[in-house]
């Protein structure tokens, strides 16, 4: 399964630094910081708009942009790096067939559950979301076939991770070179802003194509051994242009949008950067062990928190007020903490109730022991 430039000892993982508990953490950071990119503020456009310049606009901007829009790179380098691995071991129809189980049913059932219960809150007027559209809308909404949804956003990265995979066992034998030439491809797709439905997001068989390199050449050790601050400087170096770009309205406004997509995935490289050297240090640490044992939640989480804030959120906004109020920011910072209390409780309730449904929703990962989940089975299924 191997190219001829990725000789095995390459493949071999090393005793340290702890890559099998980074990724682990990597991955419950990055989908924690999805749920700030998806954090209620209780207000729409118009209202969005008259807040932007605000303190808690600023506040906003820095933890979504800086913060929560590094996750679904670094998740799909993870998910690219132990494909890498696991198609070494086994054959494509067995592969094809555990990504169908663990990645595109938990996505379609995510998105049936989510429909029933988000459009029937809004139909009973308990609560303001998108109401029952046409079979077009039903499609989009339960497949992500040429959009992401309109309820469970996050799930179109399912959607295109799936995808990838289905590629997988073409990439994981292609040379390095033709490797990087597909990265940039990626890449180039991305910044020029075209639209097609192939993909939704270019940018995730970039970083899927990154994880395989990383894998075949060691870059994960490599970089879990930089030191902080060579970790911390690219992400330094690139703020400042990413926030120049994102107040600056000169220019031609073409070149504007195509450079705001350059430097906005450099910013997403640098950060995943800097969270992965991050999950290192905590891995090495007994906070790191205690964490942990919640990652096998994590998949539960991104597929559900969007239900968190549809319905619940809104509650705890009447007591916290929308975007603008005084508790608003120590509500948006909470939000994704309780989001996985959230998630939690919802995975125990439906484990208790059926182990078998555990498992289909969560990909494999709940409905069973699995409390050792970061150095076991789940590990080698990518989210």
């Amino acid at each position: 399964m191997l190219p001829p430039d990725a000789p095995a000892r390459r493949m071999a993982r090393p005793p340290f630094p702890p890559v099998s508990q980074a990724i682990g953490l990597a991955r419950l950071l990055c989908i924690l910081g999805i749920v700030y990119v998806h954090a209620w503020t209780g207000l729409g456009g118009d209202q969005m708009a008259a807040q932007m310049g605000s303190a808690q606009d600023i506040l906003r901007w820095t933890v979504v942009e800086l913060f929560g829009r590094s996750a679904v790179p670094l998740l799909s380098m993870v998910s690219g790096w132990l494909v890498a691995g696991s198609l070494a071991r086994r054959g494509a129809k067995p592969f094809f067939d555990s990504k169908a189980r663990t990645i595109l049913l938990p996505m379609i059932l995510w998105n049936a559950i989510a429909m029933v219960l988000v459009v029937g809150a809004a139909t009973l007027g308990w609560a303001r979301a998108p109401l029952l559209g046409d079979a077009r809308w039903i499609a989009d909404n339960l497949l992500n076939l040429p959009r992401a949804g309109d309820i469970n956003v996050q799930t179109a990265f399912l959607r295109d991770l799936f995808l990838c995979m289905l590629a997988a066992p073409l990439l994981v034998r292609l040379r390095s070179r033709w490797l990087l030439l597909v990265g940039a491809l990626a890449a180039l797709w991305w910044v020029s802003l075209f639209k097609f439905p192939l993909l939704l997001r270019p940018t995730i068989l970039l970083f899927f194509v990154g994880g395989i390199l990383a894998r075949r050449h060691g870059l994960a050790e490599r970089a879990a051994l930089l030191p902080p601050w060579q970790a911390v400087l690219p992400f330094l170096l690139v703020v400042p242009v990413k926030i120049w770009l994102s107040i600056e309205n000169g220019g031609f406004a073409d070149f504007h949008l195509h450079a705001t997509a350059a430097v906005d995935l450099l910013t997403r490289s640098a950060a995943s950067l800097l969270v992965w050297r991050g999950a290192i240090a905590l891995a090495a640490r007994p906070v790191g062990a205690r964490l942990l044992e919640f990652e096998r939640y994590a998949f539960f989480l991104f597929c559900c928190h969007l239900l968190f804030m549809w319905l619940v959120a809104p509650a705890i906004g009447e007591l916290t007020g929308t975007m603008g109020s005084p508790l608003w920011p120590a509500f948006f910072l909470l939000q994704p903490a309780l989001a996985f209390g959230f998630a939690i409780l919802l995975a125990k309730a439906v484990e208790a109730v059926s182990p078998k449904l555990a498992e289909l929703l969560s990909g494999g990962r709940l409905g069973r022991d699995q409390a050792t989940s970061p150095a076991a089975r789940p590990l080698a299924q990518a989210h």
